[in-house]
């Protein structure tokens, strides 16, 4: 028996409603060009403490040490917008649950803290791995269809939490450098989960943008492997992160892969002094690391520094990523002011690693950079306030060397 006229309506009706919950809203009025990543953690507290406020609070824990003086000093440095990474673990989470409407309500404080200070404000949602609670970590909501379908729910919430704000000066971050897989399979799966994600922001944030990014950790592989058609909005930035080359960008760095962290002293750009850092490094290699990993960590060395030993192969590096994503923009129609290069930096200091990165190689490799971002016309933000790679800060609220805020301060206008 053919279905009624009331019931074929009906469904009609509702189809139609759903899609106006997630139609695109109008072209974009949230307008940045170059910006500062602000901190996420300084104490790290393990979950088991997520229930006690004052573990947790205030929130983000960069409220403790960034006031609205330090944020106008930044207005004043030349960044026209931050963007402010959120840990969605302790959303996630039970032990924080009676926490849950707080935290809420203190992004929406950071927010209009900075946009009080005169800043534009990306709300960055920035999953990472954790060792307390892995299952919160990025590795658990990609790994978990339960997790993830949690997380899209914090999406909407989010998005609800921050959408009656000034579109012009808040948008909203869905995830930060996704962990997918770097091959077609990876890519695949991003580009079904990322409409997901989209689809639960945009129905309750009807009018901030919404930045979006590609998989394989948001590098610029990760974000041509993604069709722009696929999320039929005007009001949408695609991002990007690039660290290249991370032979020198991250130099001692103990978190990022067995292989880097025996390498320190390299300057950028590479000069006379390499030949004789990089014995100092093969030296280290061979007395300190796995027996087992010594020659494949040696040859890859030598491979690294034969990708960078001119100016011309270390430009190349260098502009890669950005040719990479001016071509993706360019075949997808994507403006290149909705480009942004949401991470870039060079590493200060390893926590507790005694080398600190030269500032001057420091200021050379950001101003590279920038000067990349900005010949095609892409924002850009440094990562960032203190910490490792701070550029305000080092650790412990000690002022880092004011080489690469000098370079932003030079800027023209």
């Amino acid at each position: 028996m053919a279905p009624s006229f009331v019931w074929i309506k009906t469904c009609l009706l509702a189809a139609g409603l759903l899609l106006a919950a997630i139609a695109p809203s109008p072209a974009g009025s949230f307008m940045m060009k170059r910006g500062i990543n602000l901190d996420q953690w300084v104490t790290w507290p393990t979950e088991d403490r997520w229930h006690d406020e004052t573990a947790l609070l205030p929130f983000p824990e960069w409220k403790r040490f960034v006031g609205p003086d330090k944020l106008a000093q930044l207005k004043a440095d030349g960044f026209d917008f931050v963007r402010m990474p959120i840990d969605p673990a302790p959303f996630l989470s039970a032990k924080a649950e009676a926490l849950h409407d707080r935290l809420f309500a203190e992004v929406l404080d950071a927010v209009r803290m900075v946009n009080a200070a005169g800043l534009k404000v990306i709300v960055d949602l920035h999953l990472i791995e954790r060792d307390d609670n892995p299952a919160h970590g990025m590795s658990g909501v990609l790994g978990s269809t339960e997790t993830f379908d949690r997380y899209i729910e914090l999406t909407r919430r989010m998005g609800r939490t921050l959408a009656n704000e000034d579109p012009s000066s808040v948008a909203l971050e869905l995830m930060n450098e996704p962990g997918t897989v770097c091959d077609e399979n990876g890519n695949a799966d991003w580009r079904d989960r990322l409409p997901k994600l989209y689809a639960a922001a945009r129905s309750s944030a009807t009018k901030l943008t919404l930045v979006l990014t590609g998989g394989c950790a948001g590098n610029a592989d990760g974000l041509v492997a993604m069709e722009a058609k696929n999320i039929p909005d005007e009001n949408v930035i695609w991002t990007f992160h690039s660290y290249q080359p991370f032979l020198l960008t991250h130099q001692g760095a103990m978190w990022a892969g067995d292989f880097i962290r025996y390498v320190t002293g390299l300057p950028y750009p590479l000069d006379a002094s390499t030949a004789e850092t990089r014995d100092t490094i093969r030296k280290r290699i061979e007395n300190e690391a796995p027996l087992h990993r010594r020659a494949g960590m040696l040859a890859y060395l030598d491979e690294q520094l034969a990708e960078l030993d001119t100016p011309e192969k270390l430009d190349a590096v260098i502009q890669r990523p950005f040719d990479q994503v001016a071509d993706w923009a360019k075949r997808n129609r994507v403006a290149p002011d909705r480009i942004l290069l949401g991470e870039f930096g060079m590493i200060r200091q390893e926590y507790q690693n005694p080398f600190i990165m030269p500032a001057a190689s420091r200021a050379t490799y950001a101003k590279d950079v920038i000067a990349a971002a900005e010949k095609h016309d892409f924002a850009w933000a440094i990562w960032g306030y203190g910490g490792a790679f701070g550029i305000v800060e080092s650790f412990g609220g000690e002022a880092a060397e004011p080489d690469v805020l000098q370079v932003i301060r030079t800027l023209a206008k």
